[in-house]
């Protein structure tokens, strides 16, 4: 039942993102990084309900999906992209990796909480607030706001790591790991920072308990 209750939230989600696009005339960068937040937030707390064989199962059936949504453009609210990207493909592919490699329910759900509300937060921000303030890695533009954004939302979710799983809280775990990330997400291009954030944080995290 549980795994019918994850497939429908995410397709409502993505529904919810393509009548935005199409009725409501929300650009679709936008509605990209609402379905980011969205699906990438209820997915940090899979573990917590289902088991790591179904979020793997899970995860190769989102990979199909995408596939065929962006060979038929199903979703354009989530694939209307100007530039080439391959990241609604990583994050679909990094659910199940995550499922293979987080050794506890509290290392998965802080890797892809950074993904999803870190990345998502610079991301917003950056486009609300950052036009005005910014700097190029590797010819793409990014935002100081952005940047900002993603680092303190990192270590907010950092700390919330560490309350609940009974971590120590460590510089490395709640300032320096955050720093390494948002420098991270700074380099990963083209949609790579999907891949590159959450797997930065499993195995750091993996590593440290």
């Amino acid at each position: 039942m549980w795994t019918l209750v994850a497939v429908a939230t995410i397709f409502l989600v993505l529904v919810f993102a393509e009548y935005l696009s199409r009725y409501k005339g929300i650009h679709s960068e936008l509605t990209r990084k609402i379905v980011h937040v969205l699906v990438g937030t209820f997915v940090a707390f899979w573990p917590f309900f289902l088991s790591w064989r179904t979020i793997e199962y899970l995860s190769l059936a989102f990979v199909a999906v995408v596939l065929f949504s962006m060979k038929f453009n199903i979703f354009a609210a989530v694939h209307a992209v100007s530039r080439h990207t391959s990241g609604e493909l990583l994050f679909a592919l990094v659910i199940g990796v995550l499922a293979l490699i987080a050794t506890t329910k509290w290392v998965f759900a802080a890797a892809m909480l950074n993904l999803s509300l870190a990345d998502g937060m610079a991301a917003i921000v950056g486009l609300g607030w950052g036009e005005n303030f910014r700097y190029k890695v590797l010819g793409h533009s990014k935002s100081y706001a952005g940047s900002l954004a993603f680092f303190f939302t990192s270590c907010l979710i950092m700390l919330w790591y560490a309350a609940f799983s009974h971590a120590a809280y460590t510089a490395l775990t709640v300032l320096w790991l955050p720093l390494f990330a948002t420098v991270a997400e700074n380099l990963a291009i083209n949609g790579t920072d999907n891949l590159v954030i959450p797997l930065l944080f499993a195995l750091v995290l993996t590593s440290s308990l």
